[in-house]
């Protein structure tokens, strides 16, 4: 049965094929405009990435907190530090600036100096009002002098939202529409409104305006994401077609391989628009991903044509051969790639998922295209002229061969000693590596907005929003003075963390409302003692200025509160010791029994999805090698055989995670998909050597050395041209202006490369010194599935005509 399907099967394939060549194309035409039409349906993602599974309980206490205060990433800032702004002209053309950003429908609010208000105690009505800061634009020195200091120092209220007191940098605060934050009219307002309005104030006041906050670092970081799809399909195309060109320097073969990759990239939009999946920074690299992968897929094919050819110059009989002898190496080859990129499906990260699902799904069709293109454009073609043939015979080629053949013959102790050390590198470099959950470090270094994000973070500690929800567990308990002096205390503890804001909460405008009941002034902006806060609520139950303020910081029971604080670009293991002392610090002064109280925020969220996927990387990781070594169990029935296998493919991994650890790369969720991806395109070398050697044992009457070096010689050209292929395809991805994209190519290029050597050097060497043990029929039974059987078949068939 195994043997009828390598023979039988393929061959009935390649008859198909053959004998239906115009009808194949109009089917490939149809489904190419089908999947075309299907484009309309991408879009571009317009929130940050969820790592977590949509019931995972962080993610539940997230979407209960929107729940109940709504989006809490739709905060932009602005911000000028120059004391040139406090010129009247300058400070006239800050205010305006507000004004107009006001005026935006897609604007909720805005706080700035033009329209800030200051809460004032009314004695006859018993209440507090707010009252405008600017009663009249200033129109000298002195008088924005004399605005300077009460805002710098009689209003700590608006300390680190509106102004950093020591170094006197002023801020805007606009809030999004939060309907609109998530879609892409949030993108269109910033690009095409609030962007060209920013640029007009610098050009007319000369002062440098800084911009940041999740809503404009999202919509910018996506742009850039856009805009790098075109740039990697362009990159992978130019150099996989120049590589490719090189190798066989025909400009047809070139042509033909370009338009089978090009209309795999076409299927690839069309499939994420089909499956209405978003595109991410993720499925961005799919596109660039099958071109690199398509490539040699195109180099087994046509160079098996090119090979037959020479040998006896029948096209008809060429064509039938490079699809019944590669066709089912190919599928193997490509299978265990695939199966790479769908080990991800289990994270039950969306994520991660959506990216494996289309991943694995493009490499598989890029396969079909592959067979079914090539075999039919060249049969419209005449043949192969001589010199398109003649890099079947070049000599630096055979140089190589000839190196590694030399090395496993003669220095295997020494690649022994070399693996051995190269192992135990690699796993105290593994012990280094640590793991980031930082939202903003893939970001692009160069690019102005990351600049304006450090510049926030040292004036303002951070614009990425950490929220504590505290829950009284009865109505209006987050008005009780114990309640507001136990979230004080937490506050305390936030203040006194380098890496976070102060915080910004009810407590404050308790505080401010005490303030303003004693005149405005600010030795006492504090809570009140019990006594005072029975007339403060008194004051506050008649205010309709007060409850406005306080529908941000308590729902509408007066039963939950929250505390905001902002975060620096912390990593894991910081965000990790800052959450244990905010828990501790918590769990004594808000007991449980009283007090339900939760950590989120998108950059909380996003740390624990990095925890998670770090945990998942190794589930996928061990799924990949279980699958793997099925598919090796299934082909050589030998135990011996997988461990062999799998040695030189496993030993890259961990020189990769090794070397991760030593230059400091750490494990994010970019890095994470190093392993999987690598592990299944490597594994292609190992399958094909060891069917090589496999078929070479039969053919050489067991005789070990002679099929060792005859696989090595036979497969070592195309497992080089393969590897060159994907080593500088990969490395595309390092013109990316992300950090992770750009670790992710360099790291796949790294483990490839070490890969194809493992498996030219370190697999030969392994069969040579086991050959006693696993070089017999009693180990090496016939096999289930022979990938190479037809070609056995009919290498048997020419040599008994030249017998004969």
């Amino acid at each position: 049965m195994a043997t009828w399907f390598n023979t039988g099967f393929w061959a009935s394939v390649a008859r198909i094929i053959l004998r239906n060549r115009i009808f194949i194309l109009l089917i490939l035409a149809g489904i190419t405009v089908f999947l075309g039409m299907q484009w309309k349906n991408m879009r571009f993602t317009y929130t940050e990435a969820n790592l977590l599974p949509d019931e995972h309980p962080v993610n539940l206490e997230y979407n209960k907190f929107l729940e109940i205060f709504g989006e809490e990433g739709n905060l932009i800032v602005l911000a000028v530090k120059d004391s040139n702004l406090f010129q009247p002209e300058k400070f006239k053309l800050w205010n305006k600036l507000s004004k107009q950003l006001n005026a935006f429908p897609e604007v909720d609010l805005v706080i700035s100096t033009e329209n800030l208000q200051t809460l004032v105690k009314d004695t006859e009505k018993e209440e507090f009002k707010l009252e405008p800061f600017l009663k009249e634009e200033p129109t000298s020195t002195e008088q924005i002098d004399l605005l300077k200091s009460k805002l710098f120092n009689k209003l700590p209220f608006y300390e680190g939202l509106l102004f950093n007191k020591e170094t006197q940098t002023i801020r805007i605060a606009v809030y999004l529409d939060k309907d609109i934050v998530n879609t892409s009219v949030r993108k269109d307002f910033i690009f095409n409104d609030f962007n060209p309005l920013i640029k007009d104030f610098e050009e007319e006041s000369g002062l440098d305006a800084r911009v940041s906050g999740m809503p404009y670092i999202r919509t910018l970081n996506s742009q850039n994401i856009v805009d790098e799809i075109s740039i990697f399909i362009g990159a992978a195309m130019a150099i996989t077609s120049l590589i490719f060109f090189f190798f066989f320097r025909s400009f047809r073969a070139t042509l033909i391989s370009m338009i089978v990759v090009t209309i795999g990239v076409m299927w690839a939009f069309g499939i994420l628009g089909l499956l209405h999946y978003e595109i991410t920074v993720l499925t961005a690299l799919i596109p660039p991903l099958i071109i690199v992968i398509g490539i040699p897929n195109c180099i087994f094919l046509i160079n098996k044509y090119q090979q037959e050819v020479k040998k006896h110059g029948n096209q008809a009989k060429s064509l039938q051969r490079v699809i019944s002898k590669i066709g089912n190496a190919t599928l193997m080859t490509n299978a265990t790639t695939a199966a790479g990129f769908a080990t991800f499906i289990v994270t039950e990260s969306k994520l991660l998922k959506e990216f494996g699902i289309v991943a694995s799904i493009n490499i598989l069709v890029i396969f079909i295209l592959s067979l079914l293109i090539i075999p039919i454009v060249y049969s419209f073609m005449s043949l192969p002229k001589h010199k398109h043939l003649k890099h079947l015979n070049k000599r630096w080629i055979e140089g190589f061969v000839n190196w590694m053949e030399k090395t496993v013959r003669n220095y295997r102790i020494s690649v022994y000693v070399v693996s051995l050390c190269l192992l135990i590198a690699s796993i105290i470099g593994i012990y280094q590596i640590r793991i980031s959950g930082s939202l903003i470090e893939d970001m692009p270094k160069k690019a102005a907005f990351f600049k304006d994000i450090r510049f926030f973070e040292e004036e303002f500690d951070g614009i990425m929003p950490l929220e504590i929800m505290v829950d009284t567990k009865r109505r209006n308990g987050v008005m009780k003075l114990s309640t507001l002096r136990r979230m004080q205390d937490v506050e305390n503890v936030i203040s006194e963390t380098p890496e976070l804001s102060d915080p910004i909460s009810v407590v404050n405008l308790v505080k401010y409302s005490k303030q303003a009941y004693y005149n405005g002034n600010p030795d006492f902006y504090q809570l009140p003692n019990t006594q005072e806060n029975s007339f403060l609520l008194a004051y506050a139950k008649k205010s309709s200025s007060s409850a406005g303020l306080l529908k941000s910081f308590v729902d509408s029971t007066g039963q939950t509160a929250r505390i905001t604080t902002f975060m620096k670009d912390i990593g894991t293991d910081k965000m990790e010791r800052i959450e244990e002392t905010l828990w501790n610090k918590i769990n004594k002064v808000l007991p449980p029994d009283r007090y339900d109280v939760s950590m989120t925020g998108k950059a909380f969220l996003f740390t624990k999805g990095t925890k998670y996927l770090v945990r998942n990387l190794v589930i996928s990781l061990a799924l990949a090698v279980f699958l793997i070594s099925l598919f090796m169990a299934y082909m050589f029935r030998s135990f011996k055989m997988i461990i062999i296998s799998l040695i030189p493919n496993l030993l890259p991994l961990l020189v990769t995670a090794g070397m991760m650890g030593f230059i400091g790369i750490p494990i994010k969720p970019s890095t994470i998909l190093v392993f999987s991806i690598a592990f299944g395109i490597s594994v292609d070398d190992t399958i094909h050597f060891l069917a090589k050697y496999r078929q070479e044992l039969t053919e050489n009457k067991w005789k070990i050395r002679k099929s060792v070096y005859a696989a090595l010689r036979e497969t070592g050209v195309s497992m080089f041209y393969t590897s060159i292929v994907l080593f500088f395809g990969f490395s595309v991805f390092m013109i990316s202006s992300f950090g992770g994209t750009v670790a992710l190519g360099g790291l796949v290029s790294a483990t490839l490369l070490f890969a194809m050597l493992a498996n030219l050097i370190l697999l030969p060497s392994l069969l040579l010194s086991l050959e006693r043990n696993i070089a017999n029929k009693a180990v090496l039974k016939e096999p289930n599935f022979n990938i190479l059987e037809g070609e056995v078949e009919e290498e048997k068939k020419e040599k008994e005509k030249v017998s004969d």
